[in-house]
C-alpha cells in the first residue's frame, strides 16, 4: 500500500510522544485526524485506497469497521462537518515542525486542535480479533495553531500570594 499525505487536517486525541493507555493497558502511538468534509478530493482518494485494499484482500468488511468515520455521528468537540480518521503505530511516528526540525512533548507545539500534515496508509485486519480497515500513522508535521479542543490547562497563577514582598 502506498502512503497517503493528508494536508491541513486537525489533530484530535494525539498520543504521539507516549503510547495510549486504555483501561490500564498500553496501546500504540495514535492520533485522530479530522478532514474537512468540503475537501471532497481527499475523501475520494481515501475511499479509493480503502476500496482497492478491501478488494485485494478479498475480505468483506462492514463500513462501521473502517477507521474512517463520519464526524457528524461522533459527539466530540470539532468533529461536526469532518471525516474522522484514527491512525496508530506501534513505533513512534515522526513528529516535526514546519521547518522539519524534530518536536518533543516538551515543545508544547502539538496539541488537540492544532492543524497538521500527516502521513498514513491503510491495512486490513483479518484475524481472531475481527475484520477491520485500520490506518498506520507514520508522521505528523505541525502546520498551524487552531482552537484547542477541551478546556486546556487552567491558569491558577492569581490564586497564589506574591511571596516577593
Amino acid at each position: 500500500m502506498s502512503k497517503i499525505v493528508l494536508k491541513n487536517v486537525r489533530l484530535s486525541f494525539p498520543s504521539l510522544f507516549t503510547k495510549e493507555v486504555f483501561e490500564g493497558k498500553e496501546g500504540k502511538f495514535a492520533a485522530t485526524l479530522l478532514i474537512d468534509k468540503s475537501d471532497t478530493a481527499v475523501k475520494k482518494q481515501l475511499d479509493a485506497a480503502i476500496a482497492a485494499l478491501v478488494a485485494e484482500a478479498k475480505v468483506k468488511i462492514p463500513a462501521d469497521k473502517y477507521c474512517l468515520k463520519d464526524g457528524d455521528e461522533i459527539e466530540f468537540d470539532g468533529y461536526k462537518g469532518c471525516w474522522s480518521l484514527k491512525a496508530s503505530n506501534a513505533k513512534r511516528p515522526t513528529v516535526i515542525d514546519r521547518d522539519k526540525t524534530p518536536l518533543t512533548a516538551d515543545d508544547d507545539k502539538i496539541y488537540a486542535g492544532c492543524y497538521v500534515n500527516a502521513i498514513i496508509d491503510f491495512w486490513i485486519q483479518n484475524n481472531s480479533y475481527g475484520k477491520r480497515v485500520n490506518a498506520n500513522l507514520y508522521g505528523i508535521q505541525f502546520l498551524k495553531d487552531g482552537e484547542p479542543f477541551g478546556q486546556g490547562p487552567v491558569d491558577v497563577t492569581e490564586e497564589f500570594e506574591d511571596l516577593d514582598l
